[in-house]
């Protein structure tokens, strides 16, 4: 473009009457040969931007999709750390809970069996004291 200017300016330059501006209608034709330069080059570049587009589509048909789907798995791996925490709290809880509910249950099964052994113990003095009454009943009658 700034060679036309300047190539134009020299054959003007070259006539036998100088012009010292552009005429109105020159300079309309360089604004319009501008602006459709501009177009050109604006077409140009978003027929360059949509082969690049279409060139990282044939590569990766399933960019798009894989990349939503390894956004949605992070996004569920930051759901999960708490409730992994939240489980790992809750399992030491009934670790500890069952922990202690085992010891009460051997508790409880050493009372009743102790409870066993005293029952068991006041029959056998019962029966004692029994038979020794009967048989004083006998010495008596």
């Amino acid at each position: 473009m700034q060679q036309q200017q300047n190539s134009m300016r020299a054959k003007d330059s070259g006539n036998s009457t100088p012009r010292e501006s552009p005429t109105s209608e020159g300079r309309e034709e360089e604004e319009m040969s501008r602006s459709a330069l501009s177009a050109f080059r604006e077409k140009e570049e978003e027929i360059e931007r949509k082969k690049v587009e279409e060139l990282e589509a044939m590569a990766d048909p399933m960019r798009k999709e894989v990349a939503a789907i390894r956004k949605r798995i992070d996004v569920v791996n930051r759901e999960m750390k708490p409730l992994g925490q939240n489980c790992l709290k809750k399992e030491k809880e009934y670790k500890e809970a069952l922990e202690v509910f085992n010891e009460k249950n051997r508790e409880k099964a050493q009372l009743v069996s102790k409870l066993m052994e005293l029952v068991s113990e006041s029959e056998r003095l019962r029966m004692r004291k029994l038979e020794e009454l009967s048989k004083t009943m006998d010495s008596i009658r």
